[in-house]
């Protein structure tokens, strides 16, 4: 880590008592899971919140944590069921459910290796899939009325599948650009024991409305998603949420 991390997370620490401090990172191969380093480095500060669903994971990462050993003790201990357990994930979820906050100190205070062999690799997807659509709900979903799955596609109808009955019957529609989803115009859930099987609309994105959870991956797109996304004039959080 670099000479100054302490002090400066220390500060951070001390003007939010109850937030999870972290900080920009270095690579190290400096190629390595780049469109991620990108993501845990520009994200701006309100992001830090809204962008909690994703399959990133927290949007500080771990090794760069700072807080104090209260809050710490407040949020309760890691959960040390031992390998395939994403402790991160969880103890991150469990700080926001306590009222907690996510800030940044925007400068690069760590050197984080990547290491194919880390205990990370061993986290089933499954697993935090299940977390992450369990908080999705628990967080925002209870608290809209309805809501659009952004993307007809793989992601969008295994999210859909996922859901609770009670916050898959808040789903009024999927919208995507892909044409050919668009003019078949509907997505049936063929495992429903429901007759008959309920019938999804899927819409163009422009067609649809707020608010969304988005299963687009960001960044991979040459920006034409997120041009999309930018022209409806939406705002994060209140609007949409990445759930990708």
């Amino acid at each position: 880590m670099m000479p100054q991390r302490v002090r400066l997370q220390h500060e951070a620490a001390v003007r939010h008592p109850t937030s999870i401090i972290g900080c920009q990172v270095r690579r190290e191969p400096p190629n390595s899971t780049e469109r991620y380093t990108r993501w845990i480095n520009q994200l701006a500060s309100d992001q830090l919140l809204t962008q909690v669903f994703t399959s990133h994971g927290p949007t500080v990462v771990m090794p760069t944590w700072f807080c104090s050993r209260a809050w710490f003790s407040h949020v309760g201990p890691f959960d040390e069921g031992g390998r395939g357990v994403p402790e991160d994930l969880l103890f991150f979820y469990n700080h926001l459910r306590r009222g907690g906050g996510v800030v940044r100190v925007d400068q690069s205070l760590l050197l984080y290796r990547f290491r194919p062999d880390a205990a990370t690799h061993a986290v089933l997807e499954s697993t935090i899939w299940t977390h992450r659509v369990c908080f999705l709900e628990e967080r925002a979903l209870c608290h809209w009325a309805t809501f659009t799955i952004w993307n007809a596609g793989r992601q969008g109808r295994r999210l859909y599948r996922s859901l609770s009955e009670g916050a898959r019957r808040k789903v009024v529609a999927f919208c995507d650009v892909d044409e050919k989803k668009i003019k078949k115009g509907f997505y049936c859930y063929e495992e429903s024991q429901a007759r008959p099987k309920p019938r999804v609309p899927v819409l163009h994105f422009r067609a649809a409305r707020p608010p969304f959870v988005i299963c687009v991956k960001l960044d991979l797109t040459g920006g034409a998603f997120e041009d999309n996304l930018s022209s409806l004039r939406l705002k994060e959080g209140r609007d949409f949420l990445h759930f990708s």
